[in-house]
Parts: structure tokens; sequence; C-alpha cells
């Protein structure tokens, strides 16, 4: 009886790392990157922006699945927006899990250098209409 018990209380043991461990394998393809918005086309499935992962910085398509699209950070996208987003980076470009939008001074460094130059560019286009 006792034999039972210990072999039982064994297997949910086992069952219980198993299934842990089973979501964090999946988790593990999942990439972290940062991006600045290029411009934005008339179709939000692709955006144009500046991504860095790992420290290197390259000219990527952002692609949204539905679940992005209805997000509202998606919805309100502009140019030289930052981003922070998880995904899997494909020939096609960025595919994203997850977008939030957060401040300049918070991407890599590799980064704030172009988020500067695309805000003060920003500025400069639209200065000449306050009068």
């Amino acid at each position: 009886m006792i034999r039972t018990a210990i072999l039982i209380g064994s297997l949910f043991i086992v069952m219980a790392g198993v299934v842990k461990t089973s979501p964090s394998i999946a988790e593990e393809d999942v990439v972290v990157a940062f991006a600045v918005v290029n411009e934005l086309p008339k179709d939000k499935t692709q955006i144009p922006a500046k991504v860095a992962i790992d420290g290197s910085v390259s000219d990527m398509k952002l692609l949204a699945s539905e679940q992005i699209l209805s997000n509202l950070v998606w919805k309100s996208l502009e140019v030289c927006h930052s981003l922070k987003l998880e995904g899997h980076k494909s020939p096609e470009g960025f595919r994203i899990h997850s977008v939030r939008a957060i401040d300049g001074a918070m991407l890599p460094m590799v980064l704030q250098g172009y988020a500067g130059d695309c805000l003060l560019k920003k500025a400069l286009e639209v200065a000449p209409f306050v009068d």
C-alpha cells in the first residue's frame, strides 16, 4: 500500500515537471526585439521599421496578425513610434506575437539615435504649419 502511494506520488511529481517544462520549450523560440516605425503604408499588416534584435539593427517589415491588428497600440501607430516586440524572425519580416509602445529612452542604444533623428525630421516637417 505504501509502495503504491509512493509510486503514484512520484508519477504525479514527474508529470508536474513535464507540464511545467513543456510551455517553456515553446517560449524559447520567442525573440524580443525593439523597433522604430519608418513609415505607415495603407496596409497595416506590414509596417516598415528599423528593428534591433540582439544589438544589430536592420530594416524589416513588422508583420501583424489579426490579434495584433485589434491591439490599441497598433491602431494608433504613427511614424517614429518606439515599440517593444515579441515574436519570430522570418524571411518576410518580423512576425509579432505581442507589442508594447515604449518611450524612445527605453530603446537600446543602437536605435536611440535613429529615433531622435526621426523625431527631429517629423518636427521640422510639422513646424512650417504652426503659425
